[in-house]
C-alpha cells in the first residue's frame, strides 16, 4: 500500500523547501519510495479529522495501512528502519546515526526556530535587537560546535544517513540570517546535502505545490 503524507496546501515558506513534509519527501526520494500527498488548508489542519491524524493540528502525517504517524523526525526513522537507504547497517553506525538524527531536532533547531520566529513576530518590538542579539549568540554557540564536529568531513558520521537529512533542513533555516556563511565548512555541507538528486526531487515536488497555490490566488500571474 501506497502511504499518504500529509502538507501544506499553501506553505507560509513561499516555495523555500523549509515546511517539515519536506523532510518526508526528500527521505522517500531517497529509498526510492513512492507516496500519495494530502494537501490541506489552514482550516483542515485544526479541524477534528486532521486532528484524529495529527494531535497538534500540524503536518506532516503518515498513513499506511493503518498506521498513523506524526511528527517529522518520526516518520523519517520510520522510513529509515524499513527501506536501505537512509541508515547504516553496521549496528554501532546505525546507532550513531539516529543518534544525529535526535541532536538535529532537539539540540540545533530549537535556537534556530526560536530566532525565526523572533524576526517575523517581534521585530516591530522596541527591545527586538537586543533580543536578536541574544538569540544570534545561542545560533552561533550551537554552529561552532557542529562545525568543530564536522571539520573537513563530508558527512557527519561516514556516509550520508538520516541524521545528515535533518541536519540539512535545520540549516536550511538559516539562509538569509548571514549567520551559516560564517562557518564554511557548515555552508558547504548544506550544498552537498541539497545538490542530492533525491533533494532535487522533492524540492521539485514541494515547488509545484506552491506554484500552483499562487496560480489559484492570481491566475494574472502567469
Amino acid at each position: 500500500m501506497t502511504p499518504t503524507i500529509t502538507a501544506f496546501a499553501d506553505s507560509p515558506d513561499r516555495g523555500r523547501g523549509l515546511a517539515r513534509d519536506m523532510r518526508v519527501r526528500w527521505a522517500l526520494e531517497e529509498v526510492g519510495q513512492p507516496s500519495e500527498v494530502r494537501l490541506l488548508s489552514f482550516e483542515e489542519l485544526k479541524a477534528p479529522a486532521h486532528r484524529a491524524l495529527h494531535p497538534f493540528g500540524q503536518i506532516p502525517t503518515w498513513e499506511e495501512e493503518g498506521l498513523v504517524l506524526f511528527e517529522s523526525g518520526a516518520i523519517v526513522l520510520h522510513i529509515a528502519g524499513r527501506h536501505r537507504g537512509l541508515l547504516p547497517e553496521d549496528a554501532r553506525a546505525r546507532s550513531r546515526a539516529i543518534c544525529w538524527m535526535f541532536a538535529a531536532l532537539n539540540t540545533v533547531e530549537p535556537p534556530i526556530v526560536e530566532r525565526s520566529l523572533a524576526t517575523i513576530l517581534e521585530r516591530d518590538e522596541p527591545w527586538f535587537a537586543a533580543r536578536l542579539t541574544m538569540l544570534d549568540g545561542r545560533v552561533r554557540q550551537r554552529l561552532g560546535e557542529l562545525s568543530r564536529r564536522l571539520g573537513n568531513a563530508e558527512w557527519l558520521d561516514g556516509a550520508f544517513s538520516a541524521g545528515d537529512l535533518l541536519m540539512a533542513t535545520v540549516l536550511a533555516r538559516l539562509e538569509g540570517s548571514g549567520l551559516l556563511g560564517e562557518y564554511p565548512n557548515l555552508a558547504a555541507y548544506l550544498l552537498r546535502a541539497r545538490a542530492r538528486p533525491a533533494y532535487q526531487r522533492a524540492y521539485a515536488a514541494q515547488f509545484a505545490v506552491f506554484l500552483r497555490s499562487r496560480s489559484a490566488k492570481d491566475p494574472a500571474e502567469n
